[in-house]
């Protein structure tokens, strides 16, 4: 059985284009039941939140967010759960915006403490 994302903080491995998410973003990830939500802040974000679904090692889930100028957007995501060497978690993610132009892929990865 794949760990629970429950309770996680995660943050991007590197930095997306400018006014997305980058590195000083972080998630709250919780689980329930097949269920998976998160709430995200930092950098460009003032606030976002996620909400889907999860079968496994796979996610698949609906963001939307506010910037620091005043503009929403929203998208579609499909992430797999990777389990690192070092026992933290890795979702490596493909996102298509749906309120706008553009697709790519990302990683984000568990903050420890000390990252945080």
């Amino acid at each position: 059985m794949p760990r629970s994302l429950d309770g996680l903080v995660l943050a991007p491995v590197a930095d997306q284009a400018p006014g997305q998410v980058g590195t000083r973003t972080r998630f709250t990830y919780h689980e329930k039941g097949g269920e998976i939500w998160a709430e995200y802040a930092g950098g460009d974000v003032v606030r976002g939140h996620l909400v889907g679904t999860r079968a496994g090692d796979r996610l698949d889930f609906r963001y939307v967010q506010l910037k620091h100028d005043g503009t929403t957007s929203s998208g579609h995501c499909v992430s797999t759960v990777v389990e690192l060497p070092d026992g933290r978690l890795r979702l490596e993610e493909t996102w298509e915006w749906e309120s706008q132009s553009g697709s790519g892929t990302s990683v984000v990865e568990q903050v420890t403490e000390h990252d945080s």
